[in-house]
């Protein structure tokens, strides 16, 4: 690359940090004070882009009319941020921040469909910035010069930030409540309306982040999932909890991006190297290098605790004898008694039964959050058809060393996460998941890219849809089996040790890491044999098996049933895919109905549905004092 080149690059990378950093520093402060990972930061994002796009329409494409359109919107979207945390959060701040996390991501499939109802489906191109129009030649090349007014708002955003969080009452409170808001409670501040200022304050900022783009990119309903990957590794890169460090991160991933873009293809020791297709996992290798050299990012520091699940946990209870017999009577004589569609939902509920109770393995006895268990399952899909189509082996063998194959990826990318705790170690789950997705929607000539793979179906002795739910329910429910099993042997004991004492379980002679990379190996590879078993039950796998959404399913499954219960994860899994699909097939708008259903049930039963049920029939059961 010329100098001339490298400087424009330059200049593209800072103007995509501005906007980056905006929605960063709001997630960051949010965090800070909450204490909540909030999913629907993105979304705030992406009706700051929608609100601008009217409010332009409305008020006319003068410059009054358009900055008057960015400031109302990221003031309206401040006001919706009120409305979330008045009616939402401020009922389940003293839940288990998994459960506020399942609340938010509830919210993000309400705000989707609202958006998609007030907007359509078809994506919004915004009018250019009146007067900015034109592009600045800089070193013999053009640059839009609405790009270098975003250039010029990071820094005075940074600046005005600092002094807001210096400077005034407002900030010093800001700033205990991120030390110790407890401490700042036992003090006399009124913390119901400090959160909700901050609250505000990080949604202005989101939806100035996604206002300021519409002259860059178009309004449109997939901007929520992927600002918030990309917020998140900021914020995490940075340091949880630091604006400055959120700024640095925001150039720092803004300028890499555009760099891979700029180079293109380079040719070196002989090899072309495409560095564009790094351009959509170049953001999760820095979050991983970063992670891996300071493990609370470039500026932060270490918290009191960074822990995802409620402490301490309750003990774990092994079902009965008879109520396994009898599901297991149900599920054996469903198929004979229903049609070929429950059949395939039945199958469906038992592959992602085992997805979800292999990540509860890690998240509930082992205490280590995971953003990105996918991977597993993707890689236990494509593993599966990749050893038929590529290598020609039968199905029996490729559901044998499927597993494997997704196990030996946990062996690697759990050996840097087990190093790690908390939302940093979600955070690194995921930048594992996202290369490996990455890497399978990139490489086409031998996953078949984003395509998928075809034809990958069961052997002839399985014909029929009622055959092969047979032998998942057999694969699956032994896979989980097994897992439970575990879990009361020493090595599931020695894990709860881990989770609830860390010192005290190093201080009798328990490898704490050691532990917890083997079971994070144990639960990569029973994903890996659920994603081989509905790879074969649907005859194809393309990498949405891989992507953030496939994770965020699991999550809320796990959730949904309640982390702290043995069934949970299996009940979540059922009533998540059951609920998906029924609500799907009747209405357009299923998100939002499945986003309400899910935050009812977070509203009533804090520690999920299977949690909540038990606590209530022992207060039934209990006799009056």
């Amino acid at each position: 690359m010329t100098f001339a080149s490298i400087i424009i690059q330059l200049l593209n990378g800072l103007a995509a940090a501005s906007s980056l950093f905006l929605v960063s520093a709001g997630l960051s402060l949010i965090f800070g004070v909450t204490r909540i990972v909030n999913f629907a930061h993105g979304s705030l994002y992406m009706l700051g882009l929608y609100g601008a796009y009217t409010l332009i329409e409305a008020l006319g494409r003068t410059p009054l009319g358009f900055w008057s359109a960015v400031v109302l919107s990221a003031l309206a979207v401040g006001l919706v941020g009120i409305v979330i945390e008045v009616l939402v959060l401020r009922r389940i701040y003293k839940a288990p921040e998994l459960f506020q996390l399942l609340a938010t991501f509830a919210l993000v499939l309400i705000i989707k469909d609202i958006a998609l109802w007030t907007w359509g489906a078809e994506d919004l191109v915004g009018p250019r910035a009146p007067g900015l129009s034109m592009a600045v030649e800089i070193l013999d090349r053009r640059i839009p010069a609405y790009d270098l007014l975003l250039i010029g708002i990071g820094p005075v955003v940074l600046g005005a930030m600092w002094l807001l969080l210096s400077r005034t009452r407002w900030g010093a409170l800001v700033r205990a409540a991120t030390q110790d808001r407890e401490m700042v409670g036992a003090l006399g501040v009124d913390q119901a309306k400090l959160f909700t200022s901050v609250f505000f304050a990080g949604a202005v900022l989101a939806g100035l982040g996604g206002a300021l783009q519409i002259p860059r990119e178009p309004a449109n309903l997939d901007l929520d999932l992927a600002v918030i990957a990309d917020a998140f590794v900021v914020t995490v890169v940075g340091g949880l909890g630091s604006i400055g460090g959120a700024f640095l991160a925001a150039i720092l991933i803004g300028v890499a991006k555009a760099f891979c873009i700029g180079v293109g293809t380079a040719h070196w020791l002989g090899e072309d190297i495409v560095f564009s297709k790094l351009t959509l996992v170049v953001e999760f290798l820095i979050m991983a290098l970063v992670l891996v050299v300071r493990p609370f990012g470039l500026l932060g520091k270490p918290p009191a605790t960074l822990r995802l699940a409620a402490d301490p946990a309750p003990p774990l209870k092994a079902p009965s004898w008879t109520f396994a017999l009898v599901w297991l009577a149900l599920l054996l004589a469903a198929p004979l008694l229903a049609d070929r569609y429950v059949t395939i939902l039945l199958t469906d509920i038992v592959c992602f039964a085992l997805f979800a109770v292999s990540l509860h393995f890690i998240m509930g006895p082992a205490g280590m959050v995971s953003f990105g268990h996918a991977a597993y399952f993707g890689l236990g899909a494509y593993a599966a058809g990749l050893l038929m189509k590529r290598f020609g082996l039968p199905m029996e063998a490729a559901l044998i060393l499927a597993p494997l194959a997704a196990g030996a990826f946990a062996v690697v990318y759990g050996w840097f996460c087990v190093r790690l705790s908390g939302v940093y170690l979600a955070m690194l789950t995921l930048a594992f998941a996202q290369i490996s997705w990455s890497i399978v929607f990139q490489w086409d000539s031998f996953t078949g890219g984003s395509n998928g793979l075809f034809g990958i179906w069961p052997s002839a002795w399985l014909a029929g849809k009622t055959i092969y739910y047979y032998l998942a329910l057999v694969l699956c429910g032994a896979g989980i089996a097994l897992l439970w099993r575990v879990l009361f042997s020493p090595f599931g004991y020695a894990l709860r040790a881990g989770r609830d004492s860390p010192l005290r379980a190093e201080a009798i002679g328990i490898d704490v890491r050691g532990f917890q990379w083997m079971a994070f190996v144990l639960a990569g590879a029973f994903a890996g044999l659920a994603g081989a078993v509905y790879a074969f039950s649907k005859g194809s796998i393309s990498p949405s098996a891989i992507s953030i959404a496939q994770s965020t399913d699991g999550l809320v499954m796990v959730l949904l049933g309640g982390v702290e219960t043995l069934t949970g994860p299996v009940v979540g899994a059922a009533i998540f895919t059951w609920l998906r699909d029924e609500v799907a097939r009747r209405t357009e708008f299923w998100r939002a109905v499945l986003g309400a259903v899910i935050l009812l049930i977070v509203l009533l039963f804090p520690q999920g549905l299977v949690g909540g049920l038990k606590a209530l029939a022992l207060r039934w059961c209990e006799p009056p004092s």
